[in-house]
């Protein structure tokens, strides 16, 4: 019931600081660095006063989704509503997969804690919890939805590559929604197995999933997760007729985050499962299939 009523509490600062920060500029990219500043710093705070680190995992999938909101009520227009509703379509997906396991009403990400426990030191874990925690991931939602911001300064009309980016945005969606049922099937079987003291067969007694998508990727869902993002970037791009420009710095930045995030969390699996490590990174590719055969 407390981490409840923490957790109500945390979203009803983070609407209160929306609405102050929408009207704080009539230029959307202020509004949303004001917004971005207000969220990191109270997130900061609950990191500090819960001792629980995973309340900007909380935000993932619903800042953004106000962010693109800030960029169609203040420069309206077809294509940045078409971007706002794929977002939404992103972020309820995401808020989904987010709450079935917990995440809205448990304790932090598991990996925080293995972080927190090699770091080993208070001073330079809240140091770690002020700059990339609160801040630097949440800077990130201002990069990685950079692109908007190229459809907010003239009157944009939608061409064919809207529509077509669009498509792929979906699909990697789909992609990201596949790999996470695919998941979550395979863990509360897992954990039913156990509970049961069933014979483990096969996936089940390796301990960690290698068919179906994850067959081809290690990481599926990082794949879906880039590939939206790209599509975004692309989108808004097309649409100035400029493929290549400044905001590709977000999906890049959100790409050396996630290569990060591969690396720290294949460092716990290999160490939790052998076989992972003999057998499976060896076989599959990280993240991208296609580029992994070229360079392997």
């Amino acid at each position: 019931m407390k981490r409840n009523k923490q957790i109500l509490l945390f979203f009803a600062l983070i609407v209160c600081i929306s609405i102050i920060a929408f009207k704080i500029s009539s230029n959307p990219l202020i509004s949303v660095t004001y917004l971005i500043l207000f969220s990191a710093t109270i997130t900061y705070v609950f990191n500090l006063l819960t001792k629980e680190y995973s309340w900007t995992d909380r935000l993932w999938s619903t800042l953004p989704i106000v962010i693109s909101l800030f960029y169609y009520f203040k420069t309206p227009n077809q294509v940045l509503l078409t971007i706002s509703i794929l977002i939404i379509f992103w972020g309820l997906r995401l808020s989904f997969n987010f709450a079935r396991k917990g995440g809205y009403s448990e304790t932090e990400d598991y990996r925080w804690a293995y972080l927190r426990k090699q770091i080993n030191s208070p001073f330079k874990w809240q140091l770690f919890s002020l700059l990339f925690i609160a801040f630097y991931q949440q800077i990130l939602f201002i990069a990685f939805t950079l692109p908007l911001y190229l459809l907010s300064s003239k009157p944009i009309r939608a061409n064919k590559y809207t529509y077509i980016f669009s498509i792929i945005a979906i699909l990697f969606v789909v992609l990201e929604t596949i790999a996470d049922q695919q998941q979550w099937i395979f863990q509360e079987s897992k954990y039913g197995r156990l509970t049961k003291r069933e014979k483990l067969e096969k996936d089940y007694k390796q301990g960690f999933l290698s068919s179906g998508l994850f067959s081809i990727s290690r990481h599926p869902n990082y794949l879906g997760e880039l590939g939206f993002w790209y599509s975004i970037y692309f989108l808004c791009s097309s649409t100035i007729n400029s493929f290549i420009n400044w905001t590709l710095i977000g999906p890049l930045l959100l790409t050396t985050l996630f290569i990060g995030s591969v690396i720290f969390t294949e460092n716990i699996s290999q160490n939790k499962y052998p076989l992972y490590k003999e057998f499976y990174k060896k076989r599959v590719a990280p993240v991208f299939p296609l580029i992994w055969k070229i360079l392997k």
